[in-house]
């Protein structure tokens, strides 16, 4: 005789219960006024478009955009404890450039992003450290120029961080790509910027997937 179960009674389920889905990861960017996308829709500033490579591939990282148009890497280093209140697998650097622009001893600049990276190792040891490298202007002086391209390979050797080698490359004093102020990227130039960044980010993003 086959046994009925009771009225209001749940049949035991013989599927297995589902996973829980995995967590997203985040990837965070810290700059200035590229990175907020000044002059152009924020869909069309390179984080947004980082986002849809990553869409593109189907994995599971989340950017999010702290980028302020202005900062310098004091003002970084003032707003990372608070930024850090979310948890982050993956730091894209990209400050310096307004400190250049203002003429900061590129040593202060050096100090300064040294003591961002200090604060996610901390909070975030297996975090991965990106480094977009800038470049200024012959008009800064050739002394000046040199001393401030070479802060972001010496921060990324020194961190064991993945380096942008120039995050402009390709964009930097082409009329064509910038805008009126021959310094913001149109749209057509952050998608350059954005496959200067890919091409270092995706590595590192393959190496997290696989955990």
């Amino acid at each position: 005789m086959l046994a009925v179960a009771p009225a209001g009674v749940a049949q035991p389920s013989s599927s297995p219960p589902s996973k829980p889905a995995p967590q997203r990861k985040t990837i965070l960017v810290l700059g200035d006024s590229i990175a907020a996308g000044l002059g152009v829709d924020p869909s069309e500033a390179y984080p947004a478009l980082l986002q849809k490579k990553i869409d593109a591939e189907g994995w599971n990282f989340t950017v999010v955009n702290a980028g302020v148009s202005g900062d310098t890497s004091a003002d970084g280093l003032n707003r990372i404890n608070w930024l850090l209140k979310r948890r982050l697998d993956v730091l894209i650097l990209e400050l310096g450039g307004n400190d250049g622009l203002r003429g900061v001893p590129p040593s202060a600049t050096e100090t300064n992003l040294q003591a961002i990276i200090n604060c996610v190792k901390e909070k975030y040891p297996d975090a991965k450290i990106v480094i977009a490298g800038m470049q200024m202007p012959p008009n800064m002086g050739l002394a000046y120029a040199t001393a401030f391209r070479q802060i972001f390979p010496d921060l990324a050797e020194k961190n064991h961080a993945t380096l942008v080698p120039f995050l402009l490359e390709g964009v930097g004093g082409k009329p064509e790509l910038n805008q009126t102020d021959r310094i913001h990227p149109t749209p057509a130039g952050h998608k350059i910027v954005a496959e200067n960044v890919w091409r270092v980010l995706k590595p590192v993003l393959v190496g997290l997937s696989a955990r």
